[in-house]
């Protein structure tokens, strides 16, 4: 999808900011290394795979998910090992709003462009800045029955386990 102002738009705002991508060189690697002197035909039917599918993950293709699992088997390593952290942007609801305009193919461009800025003024007019969410909450429903003091011991004890998760969260660290 793209943005009136030209930007690609990927993902959406309830998508997670991270996402995973399989290293595939660091896969045919370590095949190329365990398989050492090996024949591929050898190899392959150690693995439980197929020789052209060794060869074409070896190689550096995508294999499917029961052939990377038997790979990872033989091998010997955990199939998270392969799986890298890639950030991904967040979009704003209102770059998703727009850029749902400019795909409306019954908009010209310069149309999907107009309504963008008036929106985004309207939005930067409108949109509250985001409230300071409280880090812990609790309710201490059998307060009543619980034995003198341990109430006031609690509230001292959560109030102190607020006060670092607050610093945690406005640190970034959370």
């Amino acid at each position: 999808m793209t943005r009136p102002d030209g930007d690609s738009v990927t993902g959406s705002a309830s998508s997670s900011p991270n996402s995973e991508r399989l290293d595939l060189a660091q896969l045919g690697t370590m095949l190329r290394e365990r398989r050492g002197k090996l024949s591929l035909r050898q190899a392959a039917a150690e693995a439980g795979v197929s020789f052209s599918t060794f060869t074409r993950i070896e190689a550096g293709a995508q294999p499917d998910l029961t052939s990377f699992t038997l790979l990872c088997a033989w091998l010997g390593v955990s199939p998270a090992e392969f799986f890298t952290s890639v950030a991904e942007r967040q979009v704003a609801p209102i770059d998703e709003a727009i850029a749902h305009l400019a795909s409306d193919p019954r908009l010209e461009p310069g149309a999907a462009i107009k309504i963008a800025d008036v929106l985004r003024s309207m939005y930067d007019v409108l949109a509250k800045a985001p409230t300071q969410r409280q880090v812990v909450a609790c309710h201490l429903r059998a307060a009543s029955i619980l034995r003198p003091g341990v109430p006031h011991r609690l509230n001292s004890v959560l109030g102190e386990m607020h006060e670092k998760l607050a610093a945690l969260v406005a640190a970034g660290e959370l």
